[in-house]
């Protein structure tokens, strides 16, 4: 049995999407997943299978939404040590711990082509300003992200690949939570 964490793309943003973290819950364990735990209203949930390939937790998950929802949502899963990886991989933007209230994770589903990465090099939107580590974006967005114009659309739009962001407080969340029940 494994601990994976699990974010759903675009669900109870603007009254679209809208799933309850607690019907959220119930399709997890009606799968068969087990120590469901969620977290805030984003669609983060935190789990243990006995599935090993996370491909396929993403389309038994998916499936499960869209017969129940009726509507499609992109779906990312890793497993913990992913999450573990991806927080030590915040070194990568060596800034100081009062600086990581403008940090943001964008996570992809997949490690992006090598050449769409190397045309992300001709942008500047300083001072916000990001780091590729594989399937992971770091984001610095000192006057705010919701003011930013690296957004999920413009990585999706420029990497051909899905993405999702989460603020570091959140990322950080996900970490406490499988850490206080796992």
């Amino acid at each position: 049995m494994k601990t994976y964490f699990s974010i759903l793309r675009g669900i109870n943003v603007s009254g679209q999407k809208s799933i309850k973290m607690a019907d959220l819950k119930a399709i997890y364990e009606s799968l068969g997943f087990s120590n469901v735990q969620t977290y805030i209203q984003s669609g983060n949930v935190v789990f243990n299978s006995t599935m090993i390939d996370c491909n396929e937790i993403i389309k038994v998950i998916q499936f499960a939404i869209l017969e129940q929802y009726n509507f499609d949502v992109p779906v990312f899963v890793f497993t913990i040590q992913d999450l573990d990886e991806k927080i030590d991989g915040v070194e990568l933007m060596k800034l100081k711990q009062e600086h990581f209230d403008k940090l943001h994770v964008t996570f992809l589903s997949s490690i992006p082509h090598f050449d769409l990465v190397n045309k992300l090099k001709e942008f500047d939107f300083s001072p916000d300003f990001f780091v590729i580590k594989e399937n992971v974006i770091y984001v610095y967005c000192p006057n705010g992200y919701g003011k930013t114009k690296l957004s999920n659309t413009f990585f999706e739009n420029k990497l051909k690949i899905n993405a999702t962001t989460r603020n570091w407080r959140s990322v950080l969340a996900l970490k406490e939570l499988y850490q206080q029940y796992y």
